[in-house]
């Protein structure tokens, strides 16, 4: 392996997470008349549970008051016990998170309550805001006392702060105040309030059923609730949904859009439709576009469950050769936690992946995946796959090689822990005993997607669509 050359970062894989971690995901029900809208907020979360595993919760009103169940762990086992006893309401709202800014700790979990000048609230929020770290200092000087490390919380400060007269006068300013990436549900009184950001950076969406309505990070939620008449909540829009019935209100002027793309590549899940995109035809696309001008023609394709699986589909038909389950997953391992030695992380990757022998001895492996953050599960993986009896490991990635990190709701590493910032996709190839890695372009991607003007694509490019005020200090 070729030494890193001195005006790149040294690749720091001390402590390595095994994959990028989702943002959050949010949920949002509302109806006339009394409901059990705890009940139908687990069956959409339960649905978004691929979008934050560390903790889950609910808030609802409920004979005239806000009650609030949250706890880390998964929305199973902190929502399945508690919701045994049939609970009704008018309106509620719900939460699976995993932490971008602030740590995994009780006092992070949302929905977040306060009761203040402004009334009785409760907020769900998906995104990050990235001039947190500036607000919160401004708060603090001024004599804001914080409960919690989560951006979220500002939120409820900057509203019982405001000047403005009324809730939603207050909701308005305090958005206006807000950069970055924020899909919000929220309760007020009785009332479901959803707003998303200017750009759009994060997914969501809101669909009726009958007099029900619900708000959605992804559409498979809705699918849950049986909810086929939706669409996207624009970006900058507001709704309303009350006793007077559904109303929207185009609050932020929205100019351009910055949908993160990483929803495609990765996040969302692949029934769902983000964006206005069907999640599943755009990784088939994706796939597909790295199977062009592929010098290397493998005997079978390989996805990486599950990430890899519909990008696999779309490069094996492009490249006209078979794919094959060589890799199947343990469903019961849970989370792959964090593991201080690389032997104990080779563990964890081997108790959740296991080669299928019969299908890749003696094979040439075009191996799938959607991406490459500091190559350390991507080794193992190798590795299980060369103990198998492949002839030959081609590891294939469905996005760009990540080179910057998000300020918008995606947990990546500083550029120093990403791989591709110091070694070349040959010497990536050596690092991990792969024969070669070869990644989608930037180019490529753009195409795949279509309407390439609307997203983002910082983390490959370090072209943000914003200012990021704390960047230097985060």
């Amino acid at each position: 392996m070729t030494a890193p050359t001195s005006d790149h970062p040294t690749l720091d894989t001390s402590n390595p997470p095994l994959r990028l971690r989702h943002h959050c995901g949010v949920v949002g029900v509302h109806s006339p008349s009394e409901d059990r809208i705890p009940e139908k907020l687990f069956y959409a979360l339960f649905s978004l549970q691929h979008r934050g595993q560390e903790s889950a919760g609910i808030a609802y009103r409920n004979q005239g008051r806000l009650v609030v169940y949250k706890d880390l762990g998964m929305v199973s086992t902190v929502l399945g016990r508690y919701l045994r006893e049939k609970r009704s309401s008018t309106v509620g709202i719900g939460h699976v998170r995993y932490s971008t800014y602030g740590g995994n700790k009780i006092e992070n979990v949302q929905p977040v309550l306060a009761s203040c000048n402004k009334g009785d609230i409760a907020i769900a929020h998906n995104g990050n805001i990235s001039n947190a770290g500036t607000i919160k200092d401004a708060l603090v000087e001024e004599g804001s006392i914080f409960q919690s490390s989560s951006d979220t919380e500002l939120m409820l400060h900057l509203l019982a702060r405001s000047r403005a007269v009324g809730f939603f006068a207050a909701l308005r300013e305090t958005l206006a105040r807000l950069e970055g990436a924020y899909s919000l549900a929220m309760i007020h009184d009785n009332a479901l309030v959803a707003a998303r950001d200017p750009l759009g950076f994060r997914p969501l969406y809101i669909g009726r059923n009958g007099s029900v309505t619900v708000v959605a990070s992804e559409t498979c939620a809705l699918d849950m609730l049986r909810i086929g008449d939706y669409r996207a909540v624009a970006p900058g829009e507001m709704i309303i949904a009350d006793e007077s019935g559904v109303r929207s209100e185009q609050i932020l002027p929205s100019s351009q859009k910055a949908h993160c793309v990483f929803e495609l590549i990765y996040f969302a899940r692949p029934d769902s439709s983000v964006f206005g995109k069907s999640v599943y035809a755009m990784r088939k696309r994706m796939g597909a576009a790295l199977a062009e001008d592929d010098p290397v023609r493998g005997d079978i394709a390989v996805p990486v469950p599950d990430s890899g699986n519909t990008a696999a589909l779309g490069y094996a038909e492009a490249a006209g050769i078979r794919i094959e389950l060589g890799l199947t997953r343990n469903h019961y391992t849970g989370r792959s936690f964090i593991l201080p030695t690389t032997a104990e992380r080779e563990l964890a990757v081997r108790m959740k992946l296991h080669p299928v022998r019969s299908v890749i001895k003696g094979r040439s492996v075009i191996l799938v995946d959607d991406s490459l953050v500091r190559g350390t599960t991507a080794g193992i993986l190798v590795k299980l796959v060369r103990e198998a009896g492949a002839t030959e490991v081609h590891l294939r990635l469905s996005s760009p090689e990540l080179k910057w990190p998000c300020y918008f709701g995606i947990d990546i590493p500083t550029r120093g822990e990403l791989i591709s910032n110091t070694l070349s996709s040959k010497e990536i190839a050596d690092h991990i005993g792969a024969d070669s890695v070869r990644f989608l372009g930037v180019d490529r991607l753009r195409s795949a997607v279509g309407t390439a003007d609307d997203f983002c694509f910082a983390c490959f490019t370090g072209d943000y669509p914003i200012g990021v005020r704390d960047r230097d200090k985060e």
